[in-house]
């Protein structure tokens, strides 16, 4: 409609998710590079989240664009099914056949005995198989369980079934849950896209406008591009919208240009009428504050002219001086005092002595992350104060060994592993520009976080904290006598025998262990293990299982606390 007067060949703006258009952010550009990461990890989940519009399915798209001939992919973009659905929606997806024996519908094992028959055909002939689900935050606790279960399907080398989950924020609540923590530890990749910045935004709609052939100069000067990103919050579908709509307003003016006026309409039809009236209302508000703040200035001014002026007319200055250091003659009332049966602190002394709140008071990590930032120290002294350990002024980790204790880190933890772990440790926060900040997790709940911030416990939910928490995870443990490293078999001596003499306590086996001690006998004793506290099944006792080894057998070791 609005394309020959702009001189486009076609419409730059349009919400279909269309490759060409895609705009590689930084944000994008990562996010691309995670699902490609993920398909080559050998099974399991990646998750791609991000808020509406954010552009996740475009994303996705251009993988789908990258990935190699030899890979079959099943795509599915409504996830509001039944388990039997599902399994159903996936079979036809990957054109597999299945049989049905006897009366009635086919069954659960029939669809999934025809998809592993199938994925075992692919895998000898070295193709890989994705299952890529859109809108995954309307998932069912059941359909996440039986996918849970479809990555079971594997050979000895790697799993069969690569599954991606791209949803809203949403999603990540639903897989922080404690009845979640199985399919969240077999995430391999988890990415969080986020709104555009304002430069972001302006290449943004250029780059969308050069996509679209435009030659002649562009529609939107600088200030129509400060209004887009204030009222789009540099969502790309918001964009669109906006964009698309005030350009058919210019075109329906007769206006070469988009100015402020029509980009104020667009967004009035485009934006629902909360969201406009809170922009709006925002935007009036900072005006408002620029005006009283130049009419105080003014104020100022003029009182600082009328000063001198009574000076240069024999007033005299040290006699003003003084009059202006006296209290006034009549009392003046303060705008807000504050109830007399609700006396200050200062004044009754008891804020001191007060008992200690029973929840940790909540904290803005949004707005006081750059307090955050660095506090690596502190973070570490304050787990090695949970601990009883001297952390020392060094690296801390080799202090904890002088003391028999051990670090753990890892970049790829998850909230379901450190609910699994159950203790206290070390999160590294990482925001847009990538500082680092640390602090101490000391409680989980089911949507909040309990953090440890200058030695006060505060507050901060989940979701929130998926935003600055790329994995990043440190704790300590006490290892075995004489442990030198993951143990796999009988040859590892003491620590060995205290392994297998704990592994049998753990499953009460209460035979003697010694005579019985041999490399089959354990490494079946550490499968059993790892399979009853719901750990990857490798046979070989690492950081992870002896840390749940000593949880399970009630090593004293500190805890995280319930978080309110």
């Amino acid at each position: 409609m609005y394309e020959r007067h702009f001189g486009l060949k076609q419409r730059p703006f349009s919400i279909a998710p269309d490759p060409r258009y895609l705009f590689m952010s930084e944000r994008h550009r990562e996010a691309l590079a995670h699902l490609l990461y993920g398909v080559q990890g050998g099974g399991g989940f990646v998750l791609l989240t991000g808020d509406v519009g954010a552009g996740k399915t475009t994303v996705c798209r251009c993988f789908l664009g990258q990935l190699p001939e030899r890979c079959n992919v099943a795509y599915i973009f409504n996830p509001k099914l039944t388990v039997e659905e599902l399994l159903k929606t996936v079979c036809a997806e990957f054109r597999i056949p299945y049989r049905h024996e006897g009366p009635g519908v086919p069954t659960v094992k029939d669809y999934v005995d025809a998809l592993n028959e199938f994925l075992l055909r692919t895998h000898a002939v070295r193709q890989n198989s994705v299952l890529i689900i859109d809108e995954a935050q309307n998932l069912s606790a059941n359909v996440l369980e039986q996918l849970r279960l479809l990555t079971n399907l594997e050979t000895n080398e790697r799993k069969l079934l690569q599954i991606i989950l791209i949803g809203q924020p949403e999603l990540r609540a639903v897989l922080a849950r404690r009845d979640m923590q199985q399919l969240a530890q077999r995430v391999v990749a988890r990415y969080h896209l986020e709104a555009l910045t304002e430069e972001e935004t302006a290449h943004y709609v250029n780059h969308r406008l050069a996509v679209a052939g435009l030659h002649q100069a562009n529609p939107f000067d600088r200030r129509a591009m400060r209004r887009i990103f204030r009222y789009s919050r540099g969502v790309p579908r918001r964009i669109n919208l906006l964009c698309d709509r005030a350009l058919l307003g210019a075109y329906a003016s007769g206006k070469p240009m988009v100015d402020g006026r029509i980009l104020d309409k667009a967004a009035e039809e485009v934006l629902d009428a909360a969201d406009f009236g809170r922009i709006r209302r925002a935007r009036y508000e900072r005006v408002a504050l620029v005006g009283i703040g130049l009419a105080v200035g003014a104020t100022l001014v003029g009182a600082a002219g009328l000063l001198m002026q009574l000076g240069e007319r024999g007033a005299p200055r040290a006699g003003l001086a003084a009059d202006a250091g006296k209290a006034p003659a009549t009392p003046v009332t303060a705008p807000t005092a504050a109830p007399a049966s609700a006396p200050t602190p200062e004044v009754t002394g008891q804020a001191a002595a007060g008992p200690e709140p029973a929840t940790p008071a909540s904290f803005d990590l949004r707005r006081g992350y750059a307090s955050l930032v660095g506090a690596e120290i502190e973070a570490w002294q304050e787990l090695a104060r949970v601990w009883a350990i001297a952390p020392g002024n060094g690296d801390p980790c080799a202090a904890a060994e002088k003391q028999k204790v051990r670090c753990y880190r890892t970049g790829n933890a998850t909230l379901a592993l450190i609910r699994q772990l159950d203790r206290p440790g070390v999160l590294t926060l990482r925001d847009a520009a990538n500082r680092p900040a640390y602090v101490m997790i000391s409680g989980l709940s089911n949507d909040s976080a309990t953090l440890n911030i200058g030695g006060v416990d505060r507050t901060v939910p989940l979701v929130v904290l998926a935003d600055y928490w790329r994995g990043e995870f440190a704790t300590y443990w006490r290892p075995p006598p004489n442990y030198a490293g993951t143990i796999v078999d009988s040859r590892a001596g003491p620590a060995a025998l205290w392994l297998a003499r704990q592994l049998a306590m753990a499953l009460g086996d209460t035979g003697p262990v010694g005579p019985r001690l041999d490399d089959a006998t354990l490494k079946n004793w550490i499968h059993r293990f790892q399979l009853a506290q719901g750990l990857p099944s490798d046979g070989s006792a690492g950081p992870i299982t002896l840390m749940q080894l000593n949880r399970a057998n009630g090593v004293d070791e500190p805890r995280l606390q319930k978080a309110t």
